[in-house]
């Protein structure tokens, strides 16, 4: 079984809960890192030669980086409030420090920079909101850092499943550089389940099946898509969110569905 679940753990001296490398990930992309901090703790960092997107899951806080200050930043204390985030980009050769204000979870989420743009506050009224889909195929998208927001390499959404649907369907996937049909593009997705004690499926798996692994994903789980396509199920009684971070050789998301279960959007859009 290819090892493609990484689940969270007991917060370490820094309030690190989960952490995804390119090194632990095995390619050459992406970094993603969980944190949970009490309320008057600090987290320091450095970017060194990658742009990060810091992510306020839960919580509110101040955020410093060389040259900003962003202060009282967050707002929602439960994702499943469905309300955008607040969110900080920071170009690579810059550093960030994260003040809880309250108690805050945080997604760190890294990428090659080429220091091309500033620091910056991604507020909620900067996140794109769109319903996607229809039917039990139907989830709510939260744009955070789309291709048509500045970036280097980056690209973050969040999504939310309601209960019973299936979302990242019909199947799709970006594993082939082969412009402008299709982008390579590494990702990971972070679940987050409502109520806890509940789980979703997740199945990631090529056409020719060498890569075909069908997981239960329990709440705090990150997932791995290193290629294929990528389907998520909420059982009924369970809604799911999940943080999808990509990115790749080209920051631009182009996608092929399944030629299997194309049929079903269009079914189900027919519908509507």
């Amino acid at each position: 079984m290819a090892d493609l679940i990484v689940p969270s753990q007991t917060p370490d001296e820094e309030g690190k809960v989960l952490s995804i490398t390119p090194e632990s990930a095995g390619w050459e992309y992406i970094g993603f890192e969980v944190y949970a901090l009490e309320k008057g703790k600090k987290l320091k960092k450095e970017t060194g030669n990658q742009e990060v997107c810091v992510v306020l899951l839960t919580g509110k806080a101040n955020v410093f980086t060389k040259k900003e200050t962003f202060e009282n930043i967050g707002e929602r204390m439960s994702v499943f409030e469905k309300i955008p985030p607040y969110s900080v980009y920071i170009p690579n050769e810059d550093e960030y420090e994260v003040e809880a204000l309250t108690d805050l979870e945080i997604a760190v989420c890294a990428a090659p920079g080429k220091g091309t743009y500033e620091a910056r506050l991604i507020g909620p009224e900067d996140v794109g909101v769109e319903d996607r889909g229809a039917g039990n195929i139907s989830r709510k998208v939260q744009n955070i850092l789309p291709e048509q927001k500045p970036a280097d390499s980056l690209l973050v959404v969040e999504v939310f499943t309601p209960e019973g649907n299936w979302s990242s369907y019909p199947p799709h996937k970006h594993d082939q550089n082969n412009l402008p049909h299709e982008s390579y593009l590494e990702e990971t997705y972070y679940h987050r389940v409502n109520p806890g004690h509940g789980f979703a499926v997740q199945r990631v798996y090529t056409d020719d099946k060498s890569l075909d692994e069908t997981m239960v994903i329990k709440d705090g789980d990150a997932v791995l898509v290193p290629k294929g396509y990528h389907p998520v199920s909420a059982p009924p009684g369970y809604e799911v969110y999940y943080l999808n971070v990509m990115a790749g050789p080209v920051r631009t998301w182009k996608f092929n569905n399944s030629k299997e279960h194309e049929w079903i959007m269009e079914d189900k859009l027919a519908l509507k």
